[in-house]
């Protein structure tokens, strides 16, 4: 299981390496606050592998990321989902690494 921080994701993109970011949150929660990414409601993200890309990094991205820690175990132990990286913290961390910019 690979976890990136919210500086390491924004040099990435900054560097334009190819990710493929998966907001696993629910409609609500990206109301508040959304980066530009897939949304996919993580009770839904089972059924809808096929738009989860097999050739890049995929960054689940959640609120805490203790769900996105949940769904990418069962997609690396039961789909056999590799190159999957956790957002560390979350939403939450991301926006306060971007408050304290």
């Amino acid at each position: 299981m690979q976890f990136i921080t919210p500086l390491e994701l924004k040099n990435k993109l900054n560097q334009t390496e190819d990710l493929f970011l998966l907001d696993i949150r629910e409609a609500y929660e990206r109301e508040v606050s959304s980066i530009p990414s897939h949304h996919i409601p993580m009770g839904e993200v089972c059924s809808r592998l096929d738009e989860l890309p097999i050739d890049k990094s995929v960054v689940v991205i959640c609120n805490s990321g203790a769900r996105a820690e949940a769904l990418t175990n069962l997609l690396e132990s039961d789909f056999k989902r590799d190159k999957m990286i956790i957002l560390q913290g979350g939403m939450t961390a991301m926006l306060e690494f971007n408050n304290s910019l």
